[in-house]
Formats: structure tokens, C-alpha cells, sequence
């Protein structure tokens, strides 16, 4: 028996009949229709055509209809040279004709018992025969093929995503291992729902017993969310704080060229001896340190650039040591081989390691200087145990933007690492959502930090699935985002998305024959997807569920806002918060 119930007979007489195949082009075939069947074909919906002797059905998207032979042959050259010929040849008046992208085939299979059961794949081993019969996938044929994906979808590694749009009682998956261990990407404008979407999938991956989930916040949206452990790097008045949920990122986590970067002016001439001897006296301020703690396994393979604590004030003082020696030879004194090279060099990192707002890095309580330090931070951010840690949300937003790339790129490093040389058999995977990617993983650095983050996070998206290290990057500009990385991201959630350039780039990322659906982005609704990629059975117009807990994201409503008349700002409260870098509330 026939997975769909289309007359294959007498295909003109079925109701959801649309016109017989007239062109094939790898994955798009044309379909001439008769005039009195326009009524049964749209743009946007499903379509599927037989195989002929086969159980099999060609399922294809319509994504272009075009009445009359002026239109067909404006259709032929519309896209240029990838779009195919509707005409076929000897004919010059074609009539009505739809285009249809093919995107998978439903296959019959004899089941162990017995039985014939079917099941959708995106590949395509056969093609339409000319002539053949097409049909509209509406109505009992949409409900059944609806259901197969449901039925296909709905296993223990199923995400629910939401709704699909050509049938809401449809519920629609993502293949979670799919869609985290090949990276993704949520791409959409200010206002299309992205923050939604993200709160929706974290809130379904807080619910398996052993998720693990860091995001990167970098305006503290989800920093209401129950279920997630709030961990924030302190401001300026919590440095002496003992809170277990303040994230410090010490000075000595940054590689030696990371700290070369923070202190040294590249445009002095004396740039790059005060590197070399900066990255001496690193090295032996952490040698020193193991040895005083008998480390002699580490101290037989630590580099420049290993996380080992190390006092800063130990540096400084050397570097002005070498900066005001004077040396004798037989004409009497002279000025030594480093004499005033690190003048500026000692004034800025005295400036910066007084400077309050970098008191995460350089002020971090004592037992931050301990050797034991490193595995704490190791635990606080990979330990997904804990009581609400499957989820563990990281506030950056009072991080100076000048360091924010690199802050981020330490922990992205760590993360990468600390499961790189965890041992296979105990390995745990974990996700690394990106929010406002575009602002640490630009596709134009302007700057050494930012070159060292980004170069951070491009290794986890080339290496990071193989130690169990994934990638989801959110942004509103994905133009302005690193290419090397949008690459390696094998899954798209694009939402609404207007600017012509960001466009082009999803349209990039996209297989070609869905075309008709990246032209849905600019209509896209408020909460609606186009899921695309290896984690999705069908590539589909979605509507994303709304998350129990939202974040702090909704935008302000200016003119709802601009006629209430019980609005009394407090701006002195404002005033010292800015000059106190804290955000206090009223009701603090």
C-alpha cells in the first residue's frame, strides 16, 4: 500500500494534483500546471512526486510560481546562471510553472518482522521521471508526513524547538547530539526573539540530569534564570567579596604574550625587548614558585605560558631593578644594558593594577594565589554537579571592554583545555554558548587582544567536538562575525534578519536549493525559525516555544514608557553607581 494516498493512476482526477514534471536540474525540477490547478499550489508549501515502480515519494519545496510564458521565461533567468531553464526545450509558450527544490525522499524499508514501514531522508538517490505527477502536500497528506518526522524526531536525544509553521499541532525537534557536538549557529536581528530561543534550549537542557552548559552574558540577560547557577566576574566594589559565585580571573591565567599585550605599547620602539625580558621574568617568577612548593613533576615540563601563580609585585620590582641599574667598567659608571627601557611600561602596570575596575585580574583574594587555586576555577567552571550547575550563566558585563575579548578568550581557553587533557574514559562534554558573538569573534580584529580571543575560540570550532567542546554562537550581525567560525557551525536557527548583508551570509551557510526559504528572513515573525543544518530531519519554517523563565531582554516600549505619568528617575542613585562602577538597585 502507498505511504500517501495521491492517485497515481489517474493523477489528473486527484484532488491535490498540480501538474506533471517538465524539467530537472539536480535538485530542482519544474512542474508545468494546468491553470485549474493553480488554486491547489503556493509558495512555501510542500510538494512531492512519485517514483515511478518505487514506494518511494520525492519530497520538494515550492518556491516559485509563475503564471503565463512571459513569466516562465523571466523565472528561467531570474537568478542568473545556478537558476535552471523552465522551458523545456522545442516549446515556447509553457504555460503556468512552479519551481521545486527538492530536500529528501520518504523511502519504504522491510522491517526484521516483516513489516513495510517508511521513513524521511534528506538524500536524494534518484530523480523525478519527465512526466511524472505532482502533487500538494495538504490537508491528510501533510498530517501523515508531519507525523512521520514527529515519529522520527521524538527519541531520547530529541530537543523540542517548538511548532512547525505548515502544521502548529506539529511538534518540532532538534537532534540534540547532533546540534551541539557540530556546533550552531542563532543569527537574528534585535527584536526577532533570539534571546527567547536561547533561554527555550537551555531551559530543556537543564532538565537532563547531567548538562553541561556555560554562557557567555555579556549584559546579564539570563541572569534571572532559576535553574542556571549565576556565576559574574566582580565589579569594583566586591573585590574583597567572599561570594563562591564571583568568577576572579587572575592575572597569571593569561599566557605570557596576553600579559605582554595588556602592559607592553607596541608602538614604542623598545617594544619588543620589553616582551622578551617581561616573558623572562614571568618564567622565573613561576619557577621560583614551584620550587618553593616542591613541585618537581611540574617544573620538569611547565613553560612561560603555564597557569601557575606568580606574584606580580615580584616582577615589577625587577624590571625596575634592570630599568635603574647602573654597571662599572674600567671608565667608572654606565648605564646598564636595560636602563630606562621600562619606565613607561612600570607606569602602566602600576596604573592598571591599581585601577579598581581590573581588580578581578589583578587584586583576587589570597587563596586565588595558592597552586591549589587552579583546580577551584577548574571546578567552579566545569562543575555541573552542583545544585543548579548544569546551566552555569557567566556575567561579564562589568568587565572593562578594553579586556573583554581576552577575559573571554581566557575562559574559552581553559574550558578547551581543561578537557583536552582530561583523560578520555572521564571526559564530560560542554557547550559554550556565545551571546553577542560579534563583539569577541569579529571578522575584522582592530586589535592584539582581540586576535589572541578570537583565535582562542576558532580552535574550539575546528578541534572542540573531538575533546567534547561545543560552540553555539548568538548574534544580531553575522556579517560582523568571523567566518572561520560561522563555517564550522553545521546547524543554523536563522530568525528575522533585514540587513541585506547579513543575508548573504547565512545564505552562505545554506545548501542552495533552499533558497525560497532564505527569502522567508526579512517576513520572519517575532519567535519564528528557519531550522536548517545536520541536527533538523527537514529543514523548516519553525515556531519557537515560549521559555517558562524569560530573560531580561524585552524591548522597552518608548511610547507606552513616554505617557505614564509615575516615572521618577533616581539619577543620583545613577550618578554614584557610574562613579562606584556597581549597578544598585533602588530597593538596595
Amino acid at each position: 500500500m502507498a505511504y500517501f494516498a495521491f492517485d497515481r493512476t489517474t493523477p489528473a482526477q486527484d484532488s491535490e494534483f498540480i501538474g506533471v514534471v517538465v524539467g530537472v536540474d539536480n535538485r530542482r525540477v519544474t512542474v508545468e500546471v494546468p491553470t485549474e490547478c493553480l488554486a491547489h499550489v503556493s509558495v512555501g508549501q510542500l510538494a512531492v512526486i512519485p517514483v515511478d515502480g518505487l514506494d518511494h515519494w520525492l519530497v520538494g519545496l515550492v518556491d516559485r510560481l509563475v503564471c503565463g510564458a512571459a513569466g516562465a521565461f523571466a523565472l528561467a533567468g531570474e537568478n542568473g546562471a545556478d537558476a535552471p531553464s523552465v522551458v523545456p526545450e522545442g516549446r515556447m509558450h509553457p504555460g503556468n510553472v512552479a519551481s521545486v527544490s527538492l530536500i529528501g525522499t520518504v523511502k519504504d524499508r522491510t522491517t526484521a518482522d516483516g513489516r513495510t514501514t517508511h521513513f524521511f531522508s534528506r538524500s536524494l538517490s534518484v530523480s523525478p521521471d519527465m512526466h511524472a505527477p505532482g502533487f500538494a502536500m495538504r490537508g491528510p497528506a501533510l498530517t501523515t508526513f508531519m507525523n512521520l518526522l514527529v515519529e522520527a524526531s521524538a527519541t531520547v536525544n530529541s530537543l523540542v524547538l517548538g511548532q512547525y509553521t505548515l502544521d502548529p499541532t506539529a511538534t518540532a525537534y532538534l537532534d540534540g547530539d547532533k546540534f551541539f557536538q557540530r556546533h550552531a549557529a542563532l543569527l537574528g536581528s534585535t527584536g526577532s526573539g533570539k534571546s527567547w530561543t536561547v533561554a527555550t534550549i537551555l531551559e530543556r537542557a537543564a532538565q537532563l540530569p547531567s548538562a553541561s552548559v556555560v554562557v557567555f552574558d555579556l549584559h546579564g540577560e539570563y541572569s534571572k534564570l532559576s535553574y542556571a547557577r549565576q556565576l559574574r566576574v566582580p565589579g569594583p566594589d566586591e573585590l574583597q567579596t567572599a561570594d563562591p559565585n564571583l568568577l576572579f580571573l587572575p592575572h597569571w591565567l593569561m599566557t605570557a604574550e596576553e600579559l605582554a599585550a595588556t602592559f607592553v605599547d607596541g608602538s614604542e620602539a623598545t617594544a619588543h625587548d620589553q616582551i622578551l625580558v617581561l616573558q623572562r621574568e614571568i618564567e622565573q617568577a613561576k619557577r621560583a614558585f614551584l620550587q618553593q612548593h616542591n613541585k618537581t613533576e611540574v617544573l620538569k615540563a611547565f613553560t612561560v605560558d603555564s597557569p601557575v601563580p606568580f606574584p606580580l609585585d615580584t616582577v615589577a620590582t625587577h624590571l625596575d631593578v634592570l630599568n635603574t641599574k647602573m654597571v662599572q667598567d674600567y671608565r667608572g659608571a654606565k648605564q646598564g644594558e636595560f636602563y630606562g627601557m621600562f619606565g613607561r611600561l612600570l607606569v602602566r602596570m602600576r596604573t592598571r593594577r591599581s585601577d579598581r575596575r581590573y581588580g578581578f585580574m589583578f587584586q583576587p583574594p589570597d587563596q586565588l594565589q595558592t597552586y591549589e587555586a587552579f583546580a577551584m576555577l577548574a571546578r567552579q567552571l566545569l562543575d555541573f554537579k552542583a545544585s543548579r550547575s548544569r546551566v552555569r550563566v557567566i556575567d561579564f558585563s562589568e568587565v572593562p571592554a578594553d579586556v573583554l575579548p581576552i577575559m573571554l578568550g581566557i575562559v574559552a581557553r581553559l574550558i578547551y583545555y581543561l578537557q583536552f587533557w582530561m583523560p578520555k574514559e572521564l571526559r564530560h562534554p560542554v557547550a559554550l554558548l556565545c551571546e553577542e558573538a560579534h563583539l569577541y569573534l569579529p571578522s575584522q580584529c582592530t586589535n592584539a587582544n582581540e586576535e589572541r580571543a578570537l583565535a582562542c575560540f576558532q580552535k574550539i570550532a575546528k578541534e572542540g567536538r573531538k575533546y567534547g567542546v561545543s560552540l553555539v554562537v548568538v548574534s544580531q550581525r553575522p556579517s560582523d562575525v568571523d567566518t572561520t567560525i560561522l563555517s564550522q557551525c553545521n546547524n543554523v536557527l536563522a530568525m528575522r534578519l533585514a540587513n541585506t548583508q547579513d543575508q548573504t551570509v547565512i545564505r552562505r551557510m545554506m545548501p542552495d536549493c533552499l533558497g525560497a526559504l532564505l527569502e522567508m528572513l526579512p517576513i520572519l515573525d517575532t519567535g519564528e525559525v528557519l531550522a536548517v543544518g545536520d541536527a533538523v530531519l527537514l529543514p523548516s519554517r519553525v515556531r519557537v516555544r515560549t521559555p517558562s523563565e524569560k530573560p531580561i531582554s524585552a524591548t522597552i516600549d518608548f511610547w507606552t514608557e513616554w505617557n505614564r505619568t509615575d516615572r521618577s528617575p533616581d539619577w543620583q542613585l545613577a550618578a554614584e553607581n557610574m562613579r562606584c562602577q556597581r549597578r544598585l538597585s533602588a530597593n538596595s
